[in-house]
């Protein structure tokens, strides 16, 4: 480990990793916690203990293993936490919360989680990638609609950059992003108040209803469509972080953190992906600061807590979603590049693709998993069945 590999492309990685991540599902979160009838002292108590596990994990792993480990909070899991807990008290939650940060531990533990991934063709894994991703990309054009000049202008400068300035081309974009945005009087900076949060305890309890209807959702949704993605991830990346330490990291900072709030943590996708593309740095073994970097905004994300939740307010959201898709690129570039890169893996790659980009879900569980059952099905068959001539 050297300080010397620091670069301003890790800097950036970090801020946009932690921006995305923030903008993108900091609502979903609120929601869930209003949903278990939370104050507003233990709703900034939860982004403190997700902040907080977050920016942990992510820099303990980084520096562990050396290579870019970004941890985050499941988004689904919230999503399904919002519509699950009403009527749901805290401390059942809380329980339920436990319950579900002991199922990761185990999963990570016996290592039967990372057998199983480990079995998943690379063409397959980046075609997943590549469907998470994809929506960030098609979100930027979208987004043209609403302010065609700002994202218009990053868009521009993002093509003129990669031709002149690449390692920089991100960088520029935010740049330009943040100037056209205060030009236009799109940011909202005059009633942003600094505040410490304070961590508010919940003593769980152990409600078997809440247990199974909560508890077991949350660890089937956070491994299917949070971590398969992750680990995708990571392997399209051509990274070799073993998997079954880093699960049971993320189960014990939940276990430690689900009391204030911390309702699940996992490995990140989309975010670790920005901290894992090119964009990140040009040599790919020194990427690992990015992430570190991230780390650190988000353990100051958590101790501000809802001063940064109004801060990120404050930027348009089409200036965040331009960002996201733009410096995510060349990432779903390259995973679509691999996914189809060898003819007999082509279709079922393309086939992962296109279910994991539909964002379907069946029985409560997300688009990810099913795509890795149709691709795996895709291939089963060309494998074993004999063309017919």
């Amino acid at each position: 480990m050297s300080i010397q590999q620091l670069r301003i492309e890790h800097f950036i990685a970090g801020l946009v990793a932690v921006l995305v991540g923030y903008a993108s599902s900091a609502a979903i979160v609120f929601q869930a916690a209003h949903a278990a009838g939370a104050t507003q002292a233990q709703m900034s108590s939860w982004l403190w203990a997700l902040g907080l596990g977050m920016g942990l994990t992510s820099i303990g792993l980084s520096l562990y293993y050396r290579a870019p480990v970004l941890t985050a909070w499941s988004t689904p899991g919230a999503a399904l936490l919002a519509t699950s807990l009403t009527g749901v008290s805290l401390s059942d939650a809380t329980g339920a919360f436990l319950v579900s940060a002991l199922l990761i531990i185990i999963s990570g533990v016996t290592g039967w989680f990372e057998r199983i991934m480990t079995r998943i063709p690379l063409a397959l894994a980046s075609a997943l990638l590549a469907g998470v991703l994809v929506r960030f990309g098609l979100d930027t054009f979208i987004s043209l609609q609403a302010q065609p000049l700002l994202v218009g202008m990053m868009v521009l400068t993002y093509l003129v950059a990669k031709r002149w300035l690449p390692r920089y081309a991100v960088v520029l974009v935010l740049g330009v992003g943040i100037a056209l945005a205060y030009s236009l009087g799109l940011l909202h900076w005059e009633q942003i108040p600094l505040v410490w949060t304070t961590p508010v305890w919940v003593t769980p309890t152990w409600n078997l209803a809440v247990i199974l209807s909560v508890g077991i959702p949350l660890f089937i949704v956070t491994m299917t469509s949070q971590n398969i993605p992750g680990i995708a991830a990571i392997r399209a990346s051509g990274y070799t972080t073993p998997i079954s330490p880093t699960l049971t990291w993320t189960g014990l900072a939940t276990l430690v953190l689900a009391p204030f709030g911390g309702y699940a943590l996992n490995l990140a996708a989309i975010t670790a992906a920005i901290c894992m593309s090119k964009e990140a740095g040009e040599d790919p073994q020194a990427r690992y600061w990015s992430a570190v970097i991230a780390g650190i905004l988000y353990c100051i994300t958590g101790l501000l807590g809802a001063t940064v939740v109004a801060l990120l307010l404050a930027f348009p959201k089409e200036l965040i979603i331009a960002v996201a898709g733009l410096a995510l690129l060349g990432t779903i570039g390259n995973s679509l590049m691999v996914a189809m890169k060898e003819d007999s893996y082509r279709e079922p790659a393309l086939i992962t693709f296109l279910v994991t980009a539909s964002g379907i879900s069946l029985g409560g569980i997300g688009s990810a998993f099913w795509a890795l059952v149709a691709g795996v099905l895709a291939l089963v068959i060309a494998k074993w069945l004999p063309l017919k001539r």
